[in-house]
């Protein structure tokens, strides 16, 4: 929670060290609030490689606002309820098992975002994440049915979450548009490593709609 808050200074001061070195004739009119969802495929990656993951899918959905700060650049801040995890599908005598983990965050992306053209964006930036659930689930797919489903254990678990975000976004209109981004964990989502194993780190794609007001 500590590095969390710090994280969020460190954004807000940028902010307004952002907003300050404007030009004059920028006004509150031109910052554009709104919100934002659609779904994650998310893994967790061992000492950052992508190898053996098996994906889940997920839901992220939240609010943003997108701050100008020069003619084609702007800083997007948002607060997102992201879940990330990962799922493993096995076969045994005909019945198909799954193995999930579910981690649950409430996550706050900073994103650097350039306009190649008005309504076309890339962007990069930080995303800083507090877990607030974590949960196993084993079940039977074939006849759904939950064989064993593991109660809250976030504790155990690193409850601050820093990610890097690559993505772009279209829009259609003013106000439509559909966003993709990758994030790619940068803290380690086990608490107390045991010496010499592998760090566990979140990734995660993400595809969704926004919606400025």
């Amino acid at each position: 929670m500590k590095k969390l808050i710090l994280g969020l200074a460190v954004t807000a001061s940028s902010l307004a060290f952002a907003q300050t070195t404007t030009t004059k004739s920028m006004s509150s009119s031109d910052v554009r609030f709104g919100i934002k969802g659609g779904m994650n495929v998310s893994s967790l990656s061992k000492d950052g490689t992508l190898e053996d993951q098996g994906s889940k899918i997920g839901f992220n959905a939240g609010l943003f606002a997108t701050i100008p700060v020069a003619e084609s650049f702007s800083i997007q801040p948002e607060v997102l309820y992201t879940q990330y995890g990962e799922k493993y599908d096995q076969v045994v005598l005909g019945n198909r098992y799954s193995r999930a983990r579910h981690l649950d965050y409430v996550a706050v992306p900073v994103m650097f975002q350039y306009n190649f053209v008005p309504n076309f964006y890339v962007e990069a930036g930080p995303e800083f994440g507090v877990l607030v659930s974590a949960k196993n689930k084993f079940k039977n797919e074939t006849n759904n049915n939950v064989i064993t489903e593991s109660g809250n254990y976030k504790d155990d678990l690193n409850s601050f979450n820093l990610g890097i975000g690559l993505g772009a976004g279209y829009y259609f209109t003013d106000n439509i548009g559909v966003t993709a981004r990758y994030v790619a964990g940068v803290t380690d989502v086990n608490k107390d490593r045991p010496n010499g194993s592998d760090a566990v780190r979140n990734n995660t794609f993400q595809v969704g709609l926004a919606y400025k007001f």
